[in-house]
């Protein structure tokens, strides 16, 4: 059994990081997946690929799938660059705008 540890992005529905926080243990997929003569559905025998893992930290998450067994490989996440500016979410509602509204 292979499977991958990461830390999920922030998806582009919510502004703040809340469910990025945690780490993720997801199996890699056995066996390849078929299609359906009849109804056209993909479907697969592999079970392992249903099941996804959350954990509070990396460590915590490496430690499971040594105990279990599991050959991991861990994915570091990209750092976001903060966003900052000068007078923050105020500066688009400013009456002192030098140029054009453009929203």
């Amino acid at each position: 059994m292979s499977a991958r540890i990461y830390q999920p992005a922030k998806t582009a529905m919510q502004s703040g990081m809340g469910k990025a926080k945690q780490w993720v243990l997801v199996f890699e997929p056995a066996t390849r997946r078929d299609v359906d003569p009849l109804m056209g559905w993909t479907s697969s025998g592999d079970t392992q690929s249903q099941v996804r893992l959350g954990f509070d930290s990396k460590e915590a998450a490496v430690d499971y799938a040594r105990s279990h067994g599991i050959e991991a490989v861990v994915s570091d996440p990209h750092q976001r660059k903060p966003v900052i500016r000068e007078r923050g979410y105020g500066e688009n509602f400013a009456t002192d705008r030098r140029g054009a509204w453009t929203h």
